[in-house]
């Protein structure tokens, strides 16, 4: 599709930001896009309302990628979020976005080593992501130069609020608005509570206020199911259900950590590929546990309620509350993990005499009942189990990314050499402009690492350059020149 045939054709965007969005299949605009990206171009203030896989992301990343000047080397924009998790998640998509225009977008939270984020931070940085705990340090340390700042965004705020970072995002708007002076400011929020009337009034008294998906309309596409059932006899009502309906990606929801692990164990014992994700495992295997969910390499995913919200997983076609939530808020923010995108989605809950009154609770917040199926009236054939055992035996067949969509014209070179052997951005930039045909214009994001430095070749012309580089000398020395899948 030609670049002018697409929604957001019709804003002012430029011509890199909309082949982007082409490329990535960002062909029309959800509701919060097009309410938020026009605001947020004329420099308006904005307070939205919105569930969470609505699109908000690229509502703020679309205006924020395209307008922030590329050769300005201090950050122009700041985006908080509540976890780890989703800071990767929106960095990853902001950087798709800002691909073609070479947008650099550093990630900083807690739980990993914070050396490589001041590197990091030394070098050109467009748009800094972070939750608000880390973000908070490095302003402490003034390892973040919030001089130029013109956009602060505040993601998923009733979410980082609940979990107790007030303060932080207090301290960090006084702080950035002491830096930068004028700012455009935006907060979303799948709610909107007493504390977040009280940050909008203080800091954002003249914001757009924006409202869409209300979390009835989340629900009414959802098919909702509960089995009263005992605590000994879940596990086996479980794989009843598994063999029956052969779900495609299916999320199991617990209440601790620990329920997490024992039924992981358990079901792989019994051979089935699965998952899992809570609060208590190590940051570097959450990150891994969610990529490879995305990725199709298991297509069961148990969890506590750190993944119920804010987390971008599009294709779920199940959600099973092995146990039942405390919350009737978390009911509904785990059964909206699927039905994504217009599609309809199964909720199926397990559920125990105790837990009535939290049933109760849930139907009247979401204002739909949920339908009681007999455990004794379920039966599974002998083909369904077996068609749900073959699968699980299948050569797992990897889904693709969002950045694989950029593969026909860009390619990604892993070049030998980084900051150990003092190699610059400005040495890969100049040999690869002196190649006949080469501008600055074909060249993409560069990281330079401590040992290795990653370009981006852009416009189709990455073949030419990778065989060139075999031959030609960086820095006065030949180098090995690897492709690295994008």
């Amino acid at each position: 599709m030609k670049i002018d045939e697409i929604e957001f054709a019709k804003y002012d965007l430029s011509k890199e930001t909309l082949e982007a969005l082409s490329v990535l299949g960002y062909l029309k605009m959800t509701p919060i896009q097009e309410q938020v990206i026009p605001f947020l171009l004329e420099g308006k203030d904005v307070v939205g309302k919105s569930q969470t896989g609505s699109g908000k992301t690229a509502a703020f990343g679309i205006p924020i990628c395209d307008r922030v000047r590329w050769d300005e080397n201090a950050p122009q924009a700041l985006i908080l979020e509540p976890t780890r998790e989703l800071a990767v998640q929106v960095q990853e998509e902001l950087f798709q976005i800002g691909r073609k225009r070479r947008i650099k977008i550093p990630v900083v939270f807690g739980g990993m080593p914070i050396d490589k984020e001041l590197l990091s931070l030394k070098q050109k940085s467009h748009i800094v992501v972070g939750t608000p705990g880390r973000v908070m340090d490095h302003i402490r340390r003034e390892s973040l130069n919030l001089s130029e700042i013109r956009y602060l965004i505040i993601d998923e705020a009733d979410l980082m609020l609940d979990m107790g970072f007030f303060d932080e995002v207090e301290e960090i708007i006084t702080n950035v608005q002491k830096a930068s002076g004028d700012i455009v400011r935006a907060l979303f929020s799948a709610t909107m509570g007493e504390h977040i009337e009280r940050l909008t009034k203080e800091y954002m008294p003249d914001a757009v206020h924006v409202k869409v998906d209300s979390e009835s309309e989340v629900v009414s596409s959802i098919e909702q199911y509960a089995y009263e059932v005992e605590n000994e006899d879940k596990f086996d009502l479980l794989m009843k259900i598994l063999q029956r309906e052969n779900p495609g990606d299916c999320m199991i929801f617990c209440e601790t950590r620990e329920m997490v692990n024992a039924l992981h164990q358990k079901m792989r014992r019994k051979h089935i590929r699965c998952g899992m994700l809570h609060g208590g495992m190590e940051q570097r295997d959450r990150l891994y546990a969610i990529g490879d969910f995305r990725q199709g390499k298991f297509h069961i995913f148990i969890t506590t309620d750190v993944a119920a919200r804010g987390i971008d997983f599009p294709e779920i076609t199940h959600v099973i509350n092995y146990d039942f939530p405390t919350k009737k808020e978390n009911y509904v923010h785990r059964i909206g993990r699927t039905a994504r995108n217009g599609k309809s989605g199964v909720a199926i809950s397990f559920i125990q005499e105790s837990e009535s009154r939290a049933r109760r609770e849930a139907e009247n917040y979401n204002r739909s009942e949920i339908q009681t199926l007999d455990a004794e009236d379920l039966r599974v054939t002998s083909e369904q189990r077996q068609t749900f055992i073959k699968r699980q035996k299948e050569k797992v067949v990897l889904k693709e990314g969002k950045g694989a969509a950029f593969k026909d014209t860009i390619l990604k070179l892993v070049i030998g050499g980084g900051k150990k052997s003092k190699m610059r951005a400005s040495d890969i930039v100049g040999t690869i402009c002196a190649i006949d045909g080469l501008t600055a214009d074909d060249i993409g994001v560069i990281d330079v690492r401590d040992s290795l430095t990653y370009v981006e070749i852009l416009n189709g012309k990455g073949e030419k350059v990778f065989e060139v580089l075999q031959k030609k000398p960086i820095k006065g020395k030949l180098r090995k020149i690897q492709k690295k899948t994008i």
